[in-house]
């Protein structure tokens, strides 16, 4: 598995949450072995709405960077939408060095 940096701004993570990003990190291994390293930020914007639990995640491969921020109801449904995301892009990105 890549080098994940996770960090909880003014927060403290579950080791559950922890568990999840992991998890769900791990799954861009199958899609690219040339990554360096994976940031995630997870934050609480507007704390009195609804959908307020940002994941922001960076991924390092040689030469390119890919990013994607979502914000969801929970910090697992954003971390899944925003890894869905990355996957998507490292694809394209690979299937654009191919042609």
């Amino acid at each position: 598995m890549s080098k994940v940096k996770i960090q909880a701004i003014h927060f403290d993570i579950s080791k559950q949450l922890e568990a999840h990003t992991n998890k769900k990190l791990a799954k861009l291994d199958k899609v690219s072995d040339e990554i360096l390293s994976i940031e995630v930020s997870l934050k609480v914007v507007k704390p009195e709405s609804a959908d307020n639990k940002e994941a922001q995640i960076k991924v390092l491969v040689p030469g390119n960077e890919f990013f994607a921020s979502k914000t969801t109801d929970t910090f697992e449904e954003s971390i899944d939408t925003a890894t869905e995301a990355i996957e998507k892009q490292i694809i394209k990105f690979k299937e654009k060095m191919r042609s």
